[in-house]
């Protein structure tokens, strides 16, 4: 049985560019049948313009750990619903089980953990005529890894946050606040 009660872990990985499909998932990883199971359970049913859905990789291939997703953003066109329960909820899916395959997840306690992911897909996004599905797939995929690696390893630590405090500053202070 697993002793992982509460860890969490974000990632952003950038768009390749004039696309939108930045991936700036938060990862949310628990056992089942602490806080992180409870927060899990009570997601099921939906929440207008926030959609929730458990990862699949495809059709009657529900991930393990059960992971249920849902978005940052308020949706408010069927376009976003089709690409978050498509190409991100599939790039998700992946990523998941590779973490399982490398080691990152561990697969003994698959079936005594469960997570939640909030995904950010930019607005744009569905109505972008040149969207490129492979680099959404992409970016989604490998901001997944990253954020549950650093969910399952603590990082960055609390060292890592006060080593950094004045050489790292929110990209949106930049000009408004002085390091």
């Amino acid at each position: 049985m697993t002793d992982i009660w509460f860890r969490t872990g974000e990632a952003t990985v950038l768009a390749a560019e004039g696309q939108y499909t930045d991936a700036m998932p938060e990862v949310l990883i628990g056992s089942v049948r602490g806080p992180v199971g409870q927060a899990f359970a009570s997601m099921m049913g939906q929440v207008e313009g926030h959609t929730r859905m458990f990862v699949v990789r495809d059709l009657n291939q529900l991930v393990r750990p059960a992971t249920m997703m849902t978005t940052k953003a308020t949706i408010r066109e069927e376009g976003y619903i089709a690409l978050l329960g498509g190409v991100v909820q599939g790039a998700t899916g992946d990523a998941i089980v590779d973490c399982l395959i490398e080691g990152i997840l561990p697969k003994d306690d698959a079936d005594e953990l469960c997570m939640i992911i909030m995904i950010w897909l930019d607005p744009r996004c569905p109505g972008h005529a040149e969207i490129d599905l492979k680099d959404l797939y992409r970016t989604n995929y490998e901001a997944t890894k990253i954020a549950i690696s650093r969910a399952m390893t603590g990082k960055p630590t609390v060292e890592d946050l006060i080593a950094n405090r004045r050489t790292i500053q929110h990209y949106a202070l930049s000009g408004i606040v002085e390091n």
